[in-house]
């Protein structure tokens, strides 16, 4: 993932830039990424009845992206929100907030809502990542356009990448990735006597600020390049020992003052991460059961140009997880590439820092086509580490995806530098051989061309959440109940009701991590269930009503007490008519307005 500390492999092959100028090359490489990252995403424009396949992530960054505009312009506290799980609250910063994403699209969110606003989100995560390993490759490996255009194709568009971006923001937002690895990684532009300013001290704030920037962006991608960097400079400096002793003290340096840097501003969001009211210790799930297989590396993805849909579902924890389908033509592109520039350390370093990223990703026991083998994986070395024990293991691959984009850039810019006549070769023979070349990479990449992001139908929120209508029934400080009130998972309509209308009414549950209870912080999805929110999910999943006992009418009253509810609202369904007959026997007939069945329940709470 890194490139590394690269001066002495790379001065003498790409000349130094500062920067890029505009030029129509570069601003036609940029647009073809946004074009891709576009036509991927075409599916939802337009489409406020379609959500991506993984509907309940989707509904998560929705909200999320509305509650930053709602932060930005109430000026409230961005790392709390009361709007879900009434009456307790959700720590945000202890969740997938995407501060980073959502503060700065507010403006497209409180124009065009919260679908336009996560769908340009996407598309600013798969080409503005594709964009950013363009520039450092053009900037600091290679000398070819068409290479760095090759590599930032691969870093931004590979399978992996597509699979999170239609659901977790916070993995598929990774362009300030290369930013950070050009900060830690700093040519020396004025040779050993430049001073300590241009060295480590600017260089060292640039990057504690980024690294704060990305602290708000996702957590997860940090600690992924933090350890891949230093998988990296480990096996740079067993590659080139005279040139780690050389440069290991101006990198630590710059490292020291962006550590220093960054912890100044982040003491506070991480203090109320891990400390602040809402925060929770541990996961609600075992990271150690999201894998991959290892056969997922010569397979294709679903969302891929030949995808199996039903293979990859055997090879993968889920379709948001298939971090590897890489094809087996890319890793043999790879292995020969490796092989052929071998004597460069980059090489090296980036071939190790592969395959221990991908041997990672297999979890604690290897599985093969599906079944698990007694060939112990090396994640259970470090399962148990703080911070690690929170990672899915299947998303260790993600660091392969530049490894190889990067190790693909530097392949076709050597095969373009190669001069008419090599090694002898008359300018036929160099002519064959690069054409040779193309076709193989073709042949890598064209299994794993992208194809739009699936979608799934969604019910639309009724007309009487959407246009307002509930505000004559909730009063201040009471709250709007959607049926059914779940809080352990993403099946609710609170969440998206509430993101489609800017986080305009409060409503209890919500598909979040909190703390089991205010006595007990290990961590669960969602907020403590109540009995009536259970019953009702037990409806909405299976259909079947259940007897209805004068026990569970005050049980209901009792808790729409607790989530100090005025109406209750029940718009589409998949088991609409067994949850709406279980909720009149709960609190008697309903009324439809505007598109919603509702019961007003302020006589009964108050």
């Amino acid at each position: 993932m890194s490139v590394g500390t690269i001066e002495r492999d790379v001065e003498v092959r790409a000349p130094r830039r500062r920067w890029l100028r505009p030029r129509t090359p570069d601003v036609a490489v940029v647009a073809g990424y946004l074009a891709l990252a576009a036509w991927l995403t075409s599916g939802q424009w337009g489409r406020p009845d379609r959500l991506y396949h993984q509907a309940g992530d989707q509904i998560l960054f929705e909200w999320m992206l509305a509650r930053a505009a709602r932060a930005v312009v109430a000026l409230e506290n961005p790392l709390w929100s009361d709007a879900l799980n009434a009456p307790g609250g959700v720590n945000l910063m202890a969740n997938t907030s995407v501060l980073g994403l959502g503060v700065p699209l507010a403006p497209v969110t409180l124009l065009f809502g919260s679908q336009v606003a996560f769908e340009v989100a996407v598309v600013g995560c798969l080409a503005g990542t594709a964009t950013a390993w363009y520039v450092l490759l053009r900037r600091r490996l290679v000398e070819s356009r068409l290479a760095a255009a090759v590599g930032g194709l691969v870093c931004g568009f590979a399978p992996g990448m597509v699979a999170q971006a239609g659901s977790h923001l916070h993995m598929a937002a990774q362009f300030l990735v290369p930013v950070i690895l050009a900060l830690v990684f700093v040519p020396d532009p004025s040779g050993p006597a430049a001073g300590a300013w241009s060295r480590v001290w600017r260089p060292g704030v640039l990057l504690g600020l980024v690294v704060s920037y990305q602290v708000f962006l996702g957590e997860e991608v940090l600690l992924f390049v933090a350890l891949a960097a230093g998988v990296f400079v480990l096996g740079y400096a067993l590659a080139d020992r005279a040139a780690a002793r050389r440069l290991a003290p101006v990198t630590a340096g710059r490292i020291a003052v962006g550590a220093v840097v960054a912890m100044t501003l982040l003491a506070y969001p991480l203090w109320f991460q891990f400390f602040g009211p809402g925060h929770y210790r541990g996961m609600p799930f075992h990271a150690y059961g999201y894998q991959l297989d290892a056969a997922s590396f010569t397979a294709t993805a679903r969302q891929t140009l030949f995808g199996d849909p039903r293979l990859p579902a055997l090879l993968a924890p889920n379709a948001t997880e298939e971090n590897s389908f890489f094809g087996p033509g890319l890793l043999v592109v790879a292995l020969v590439v490796t092989v052929w520039l071998w004597r460069r350390p980059l090489v090296r370093a980036l071939a190790a820092c592969g395959v221990v990223f991908a041997l990672l990703s297999l979890g604690a026991r290897v599985r093969l086509d599906g079944t698990v083998t007694d060939l112990p994986g090396p994640y259970r070395l470090i399962a148990e580490l703080p911070l690690v024990d929170h990672v899915v293991p299947a998303r260790f691959s993600l660091v392969c995806v530049p490894v190889l984009g990067i190790l693909l850039a530097l392949a076709v810019d050597r095969v373009r530098r190669q001069p008419a006549t090599a090694a002898g070769r008359p300018a036929g023979a160099a002519g064959r051989w690069r054409l040779l070349w193309a076709a193989a990479v073709a042949a890598a990449l064209l299994p794993m061309t992208p194809t739009p992001i699936r979608t799934v139908p969604a019910w639309p929120v009724p007309a009487f959440v959407a246009d307002g209508t509930w505000r004559a029934y909730v009063p201040a400080g009471r709250t709007l109940v959607p049926v059914p009130p779940v809080t352990n998972a993403g099946r609710s309509p609170a969440m998206l009701w509430s993101a489609r209308t800017g986080l305009a009414f409060t409503a209890p549950g919500g598909f979040f991590i909190g703390p089991r209870s205010a006595d007990d912080p290990g961590a669960r999805w969602g907020a403590p269930d109540r009995p009536t929110s259970l019953l009702l999910r037990r409806v909405a999943d299976t259909g079947e009503v259940p007897p209805i006992t004068e026990a569970d009418r005050r049980q209901a009253v009792a808790d729409l007490r607790h989530w100090r509810a005025a109406v209750v609202v029940q718009g589409g369904l998949h088991h609409g008519d067994p949850v709406r007959r279980t909720v009149e026997a709960l609190l008697g007939p309903a009324r439809e307005v505007d598109g919603a069945l509702i019961w007003d329940v302020r006589p009964l709470v108050s």
